[in-house]
């Protein structure tokens, strides 16, 4: 049985939420405007400034779905108040990050720097050359851009080199013996 399905969402002050007859919910915010496509079979009720969200049967499928739905939901108002981020550390002896205009430039050992692009309705910060904020309004976009750049040089176990997120644990391996 889900728990987390039958909790109610408060649309707090300043946010605007549209239910569609396809189950199309458009939430508007300061930080802009976020759409997500439910899946028809969930009911999507806004009663006085609360979402609930019904499923129609007991079966898995809708059991499923239902958590699935109301967090979605509940993702997208968060992240139009608040907004999401995700910060990366960069550890290893010339690795760096540097912002030019709006692509990020990333120098990680390779022959050549890299240059990405900022994906439409994400900033990329780079406060200190060895750290880099992505920040957004939508959850998802936010922590794939951040698996993206993670990806280039993800961090090994026997020195600790590469890009890691702020709390992420790096289990270290001990290197060779010497004779």
């Amino acid at each position: 049985m889900s728990r987390i399905g039958f909790l109610p969402i408060e649309i707090p002050a300043g946010v605007e939420v549209k239910v569609n007859d396809d189950n199309l919910v458009e939430v508007k915010g300061k930080n802009g405007t976020l759409e997500e496509k439910i899946d028809s079979s969930m009911k999507i009720e806004i009663e006085d400034n609360v979402i609930t969200v019904v499923r129609p049967s007991d079966n898995k499928q809708h059991r499923s779905l239902h958590g699935l739905s109301r967090t979605l939901i509940y993702n997208m108002i968060v992240g139009v108040t608040e907004g999401y981020s995700k910060t990366l550390l960069i550890e290893g002896t010339g690795y760096r990050a540097a912002k030019q205009g709006n692509k990020l430039v990333l120098t990680l050992g390779f022959s050549h720097p890299l240059e990405l692009e900022d994906p439409k309705g994400i900033t990329v910060e780079t406060p200190e050359n060895t750290k880099i904020i992505v920040s957004g309004a939508n959850k998802q976009q936010v922590g794939n851009y951040a698996a993206v750049i993670r990806s280039y040089r993800k961090p090994e176990p026997y020195k600790g080199k590469g890009v890691r997120y702020e709390n992420e644990h790096v289990r270290r391996k001990v290197g060779k013996a010497g004779s």
